[in-house]
């Protein structure tokens, strides 16, 4: 089986280094950057499986990076960072990273969070193998190619917009918490104050809105969301 290529970028350069050395004794390819842009560079010639990245960087930082990438792919990104505040830790969650490490950190933690991921995506593959498509209202949920289709289009949902209005899906009919969808979606378990799932379906209501869908998300005041069964 081809290795996992992952893309390292952090200003330090010896973190670039230990992070490196460890992905490499684990079986993965790795490569190392030293701002943001080098890395955006790099993954539109060729794209990587991951990315593990600073936010405080130069030429381009961390959040705007992710924002960036987000545009154009799912792939899996994990922050490692100094900035160890909850909404530090929203913020890079709510722009579409997929975890979130706080500086210093042990190895062996990252490398954990890595095998995580990959393999929550190859169960993913596995349990939409049979249900790859799932019909609510006017859209078509696609969750082999994680894309919300309306009449033969795509509407261009980021990773976690579209797990965020997935999740509300194979759960229509039900009210679902805030707290749920964090920690379903983001797998941030701890309980904060956030308005991410407020800032993110207030995203995903504009984006269906413009594309022309007739599905509502529901506000559940003072709980979280709900998308209605078809009449």
């Amino acid at each position: 089986m081809e290795k996992k290529l992952i893309y390292i970028a952090d200003d330090e350069i010896n973190i670039c280094n230990i992070i490196k050395s460890f992905l490499l004794k684990e079986g993965y390819d790795a490569e190392t950057f030293n701002d943001g842009r080098s890395l955006f560079e790099a993954y539109k010639s060729r794209p990587a499986d991951m990315l593990v990245i600073d936010i405080m960087m130069p030429e381009i930082d961390g959040y705007s990076l992710c924002s960036m990438i987000r545009q154009q792919s799912s792939v899996p990104i994990i922050f490692v960072s100094a900035k160890d505040t909850d909404p530090d830790k929203i913020a890079g969650l709510t722009l579409g990273g997929d975890d979130y490490l706080t500086k210093p950190f042990s190895p062996m933690e990252l490398i954990a969070r890595v095998k995580s991921i990959f393999r929550r995506i190859k169960m993913d593959k596995a349990h939409h193998k049979n249900d790859q498509k799932l019909k609510v209202h006017d859209l078509v949920i696609d969750a082999d190619s994680k894309e919300i289709i309306l009449n033969g289009r795509s509407i261009g949902l980021t990773g976690m917009e579209f797990a965020l209005l997935h999740y509300l899906a194979i759960n229509i009919g039900r009210a679902v918490s805030r707290s749920e969808l964090l920690d379903k979606v983001w797998g941030f378990e701890n309980d904060v104050e956030t308005r991410a799932t407020d800032d993110m379906i207030k995203r995903i209501r504009k984006k269906l809105s413009e594309a022309g869908s007739s599905l509502v998300i529901e506000t559940v005041w003072g709980f979280g969301f709900k998308i209605q069964n078809e009449e």
